[in-house]
């Protein structure tokens, strides 16, 4: 049971208002502070260097001062009001510290600390504990066992392991997740360049859940799409309610591990989570209008082809390579994505024809032309496939180094594009080097280019249902 006196304190604000996680005015840092690589220091430094702005405030009654920053005995020693508390402290010293917060009328709290359900009974009770405060006050808690949260926005980054880089590129990505590695700390975002809004790490979900965050995000003006890896879903008739109303204005992709009996129990000794049968879950998405993924790869790369290009009109695609084998492997994973191999018009073909006769054709190989001549007319193709009524969407094969990143982004800049026809692309080479530099440069440019083959078709996949779903949602 709670203090009585805790449960008659109100903190400021809302009860649904998480844009404390992702937009406090102050930051507070509850914990070690003795290495510089993992803790209070090393978070103090990922928010410096990433540009936060607000007030940072450091709690430990061991210091006084590190990295010029007063350190203060406990959060009800801070003067100022605190909108994020960020808690990395041992399980059993986080209650009394959260209990401290309500008291100090700190909005949102974030645990970094783990130990809690994951790991045994006496755990178990303490999250229970912190629980009950949360549901019997306004205080709002991500955690325990979470990296939190990233707003590029605004500079805010709350992982307390120290991060490599200094910079994460806006854009209108949000990736939720129960799992630690979705934070920069374990993901190279500065090297892939996606443009990411928000980021989340749920933890063990003792008060914040996925439901929580799809709402706020499904309302967040910087967000465009939502990519959630869910080791289980904590409402289920609150989700599905809250997923088919976001699902109206952003895609969301969802990732759900825990198919198999091994990885279902060991989803237990992660998060403390039960799975549950992975046929509800996906009958259940199919309902309301979420998209599922297969791979944690396809939840980080899929959403960028929502950011740059227009929904298709149509699941009907185009295929231009410069090599047989690729087309033919495009073709079996369109045909598992729900997309059909496009029928080009007569007009299309006689323009392919004259180019060359090799050109005629659903999948358009560029590859015998390159090889008895030398040359590829890239643009001309693109331009045919675009302009042709008979197709919805294309799939372009890029080679790495056989012409420069510049060269490639100016060709495509050059064409005129319809706006119901989106395009991926696969980058192939010899070169790792060039392959990743023309992937970096035509990211950064706005392209959504693949390392593989099955990613840069199934986005197109993914972009026609999540077309679909909102289709078939203004008819009902």
């Amino acid at each position: 049971m709670i203090d009585q006196e805790i449960k008659k304190l109100k903190t400021h604000g809302r009860k649904d208002n998480l844009s404390p996680f992702f937009e406090p005015k102050s930051v507070a840092i509850v914990g070690s502070l003795s290495q510089t690589w993992f803790g209070g220091q090393a978070l103090l430094k990922n928010l410096h260097n990433f540009g936060y702005s607000g007030g940072i405030y450091l709690v430990n009654p061991s210091y006084e001062e590190v990295q010029d920053v007063k350190v203060y005995p406990s959060i009800k020693d801070i003067p100022e009001s605190i909108d994020l508390v960020i808690i990395i402290t041992p399980a059993r010293t986080v209650l009394s510290i959260v209990k401290d917060c309500v008291k100090k009328g700190v909005k949102c709290v974030i645990i970094g600390a783990d130990g809690f359900t994951e790991r045994d009974e006496e755990g178990k009770r303490l999250q229970n504990e912190i629980t009950e405060i949360a549901r019997h006050t306004r205080i709002r808690i991500i955690g325990p066992n979470t990296v939190g949260t990233v707003n590029t926005a605004t500079g805010l980054v709350t992982a307390i392991y120290l991060i490599g880089y200094d910079k994460i590129k806006k854009g209108g990505i949000a990736f939720v997740a129960q799992t630690g590695i979705i934070g920069p700390q374990a993901m190279p975002y500065d090297d892939w360049r996606y443009g990411i809004s928000k980021i989340c790490d749920l933890g063990n979900k003792c008060d914040v859940d996925e439901s929580d965050l799809l709402e706020y995000l499904a309302d967040d003006p910087e967000t465009k799409v939502i990519a959630m890896h869910l080791e289980c879903i904590k409402s289920g008739h609150r989700f599905l309610d809250v997923a088919k109303r976001a699902a109206q204005k952003k895609p969301i992709l969802i990732l759900k591990p825990g198919k198999t009996k091994e990885s279902a129990k060991a989803l237990m000794s992660h998060t403390g989570s039960l799975a549950g049968d992975q046929k509800i879950y996906e009958s259940a998405f199919k309902q309301v209008g979420v998209i599922q993924v297969n791979s944690f790869k396809e939840l980080l790369e899929i959403p960028t082809a929502f950011l740059c290009q227009p929904l298709p009109r149509g699941n009907r695609l185009g295929i231009i390579t410069f090599t047989g084998g690729a087309g033919i492997m495009a073709m079996d994973i369109a045909a598992e994505s729900g997309l059909t191999l496009a029928k080009l018009s007569t007009e299309t073909n006689e323009k392919l024809s004259n180019i060359h006769p090799t050109l005629v054709g659903n999948p358009s190989d560029l590859g015998p032309l390159y090889a008895i001549s030398g040359e590829s007319p890239y643009k001309t193709v693109i331009e045919a496939m675009l302009n042709d009524e008979n197709v919805d969407c294309i799939f372009c094969v890029i080679v790495g180094g056989f012409l420069s990143a510049n060269l490639y982004i100016q060709t495509l800049n050059d064409i005129e594009k319809p706006k119901d026809k989106p395009m991926t692309f696969w980058v192939y080479g010899p070169s790792s080097e060039s392959n990743d530099q023309v992937c970096f440069e035509l990211r950064n440019n706005g392209y959504p280019v693949y390392l593989d083959i099955e990613t840069a078709v199934k986005a197109l996949g993914a972009m026609y249902r999540y077309k679909t779903i909102k289709n078939w949602r203004r008819t009902i």
